[in-house]
């Protein structure tokens, strides 16, 4: 496989003299595969080692060439990352079956194509109403499944055609799976079951049941009529899809189970899983048990992939985007530490579990989880979607290449800046004018945020919405803010009235001590015995009630309470009423209707008429 660079650059003179044209990188393996085909068929001997030597570059192979090899194959350097313009997590990456193609599933609930050797967009399309949640090509690769929050299962062609659309579960899909003859598929939901449905007719055929919680992940073995699903739970069980029967449950996690997977290719004897308490573990099959912990991670192991050539290659990703990878053959372990395979024991069911390390680390592969990978069907690429918007595609470097060791991706985006990291000689410049559009677009977004505030709301009586900016109102709430402190009844303002305004105080002649007679005549000392005995109070007659204040003789004058600045300058006339707020304000009128002659003398008089002939 070779990356082919096609950035350049043009001095001399003319219009485009001195500007740096960029172009797509393109990653083509044709040339490797064409080598490969060429030394096979001439029976050459393919398992020459690589040196670290660009001179070597002419002389790659595919996976395919050094099966025993894996450590050639393993993908650490980043060749592109692919976003959509409206973005949105992505939760599914799948490759086409020929490869040409790497398909996303997004939480909005879109399907997103892009090409798989110059990584350029070429479609989207809305293939579900929610999030998709899992998604799987058939094994004669004529179909696709998809499923998504909802609990719905579409069926799609191979040309992205929706050709039947069941609801599957009641609650979220969260993984879904084939048979190996493709006449059955598997779903795991979160209503703690698992559902066997005939792919033909799209009917049910069995319902699994035995986890106590999520179900959320499942998978059905390549060759075999087996199944293994993993719960929140903590369990990992293992079913019979004829009859639906529980064949058995590993309790090797301690936190939700986050993928089950088996082993692709080789013998199809071992079993991986992942879960939140940041391992993987390898389960053999034949044993039931687990013979392989893989560690390394610092957050939740939220998915991996097997390598789909090498049967002893596997890749992890975790939580907070750390990307990991295995060689079950090679532990890697400190030099303080060693482990011995249970292979390699004399009672291989009771040995210790051997414990692993990874071989190669990408701890900043991603900014926020890795939800899925997915490996190219021939080996030498792996896509990577999460949480943090982007995909991203991985290779091998080419022989003699060192410079992935200072990339962002490994060392951390100020440290490969301090470290001056550049991908080539005119990555520099194409670096700053990147650099510049990062800056522009933080400054977008933060006009935007400045845009999106809402303004201050302007100051109203509470109470009477929209009635703002009236005269003496911002006086009025002035004071309002300021009786918090303790003010007596007498001198407490009145909002929209003046300043010199006050409540009129008690007459000075009033003697409280003496016996009260109420409104309508009645003593007090008889109301008191009315109201021990329970009884009512007679109401008051007309004209009995309580006298106005001394200060008021008759009706007050609203001039009185309200400034002069209100009136015709402050309310408005309101349709119906004559003047605005004077002495004669609380009467209300109906204006008279404009006279007809009237209307007619004033459009004679403008001569806005037509003349007889």
């Amino acid at each position: 496989m070779d990356v082919y660079d096609r950035r350049y650059y043009l001095g001399g003179r003319g219009f485009d003299a001195g500007k740096l044209k960029v172009k797509r990188d393109v990653h083509d393996y044709g040339s490797s595969m064409s080598r490969y085909l060429r030394l096979r068929k001439r029976g050459r001997n393919c398992h020459e080692a690589e040196r670290s030597s660009a001179s070597y570059i002419v002389d790659m192979l595919p996976p395919q060439a050094r099966i025993a090899r894996p450590a050639d194959t393993i993908p650490a350097k980043c060749l592109h990352q692919s976003s959509n313009k409206n973005r949105h997590p992505i939760n599914v990456v799948r490759w086409t079956p020929e490869g040409r193609r790497l398909l996303t599933g997004s939480s909005s609930g879109e399907f997103t194509l892009w090409n798989g050797m110059s990584f350029n967009f070429e479609t989207i399309m809305s293939a579900h109403d929610s999030a998709i949640r899992a998604a799987e090509w058939s094994h004669d690769d004529t179909h696709l499944l998809s499923a998504d929050q909802d609990g719905n299962v579409k069926y799609w062609q191979r040309n992205l055609n929706n050709i039947k659309i069941i609801q599957a579960h009641d609650s979220a899909i969260r993984d879904l799976a084939f048979a190996p003859t493709d006449s059955k598929f598997v779903t795991a939901s979160d209503d703690a079951s698992l559902k066997v449905f005939d792919f033909v007719e799209g009917a049910e055929d069995l319902t699994l049941t035995g986890h106590g919680w999520d179900a959320k992940t499942v998978d059905w073995h390549p060759t075999k009529g087996l199944l293994v699903s993993g719960s929140k739970d903590h369990q990992v069980k293992l079913w019979d899809p004829r009859n639906g029967r529980c064949l058995t449950t590993l309790h090797g996690h301690k936190t939700t189970i986050s993928r089950t997977s088996f082993q692709p290719t080789g013998n199809n004897d071992l079993l991986a899983t992942c879960a939140r308490d940041t391992v993987a573990r390898i389960f053999d099959i034949r044993m039931m048990r687990d013979i392989m912990l893989l560690r390394g991670h610092e957050k939740d192991v939220t998915t991996l992939s097997w390598h789909p050539v090498h049967p002893n290659f596997i890749t992890t990703g975790s939580n907070d985007g750390a990307l990991h990878h295995y060689l079950l053959d090679e532990p890697n372990n400190p030099s303080d530490t060693s482990s011995l395979s249970p292979y390699d024991s004399v009672d291989p069911v009771n040995a210790q579990t051997q414990t692993l390390h990874p071989a190669h680390k990408v701890p900043f592969a991603h900014e926020q989880a890795i939800w899925s990978l997915d490996w190219h069907p021939v080996g030498h690429l792996l896509a990577s979607g999460s949480n943090d918007r982007l995909t991203r595609f991985w290779t091998r470097a080419r022989p003699g290449d060192e410079s992935y060791r200072k990339d962002p991706y490994h060392i951390g985006q100020e440290a490969s800046k301090a470290a001056g990291f550049k991908r080539n000689r005119m990555e520099g410049r194409h670096a700053n004018a990147v650099e510049e559009g990062e800056i522009q677009h933080d400054e977008d977004d933060a006009d935007g945020l400045i845009d999106q505030t809402m303004p201050a709301k302007p100051a109203s009586i509470p109470g009477l919405p929209g009635l703002s900016g009236l005269p003496g109102l911002q006086n009025a709430m002035s004071q309002q803010q300021d009786s918090r402190r303790q003010v007596s009844p007498s001198n407490l303002p009145i909002p929209g009235a003046p300043q010199a305004f006050q409540v009129p105080p008690m007459a000075q002649n009033a003697n409280l001590s003496s016996p009260h007679t109420l409104s309508h005549g009645m003593d007090m000392t008889k109301f008191q015995e009315l109201i021990r005995a329970g009884q009512l109070p007679p109401p008051p007659q007309l004209g009995q009630f309580a006298p106005p204040p001394p200060q008021f003789s008759g009706q007050p004058d609203v001039g009185q309470i309200l400034p002069s600045s209100f009136g015709a300058q402050g309310y408005p006339s309101l349709p119906g009423m004559i003047g605005g707020t004077n002495g004669n304000a609380s009467v209300r009128k109906r204006a008279p209707l404009p006279s007809q002659q009237d209307s007619l003398r004033e459009e004679m008089r403008r001569g806005n008429y037509r003349r007889a002939q």
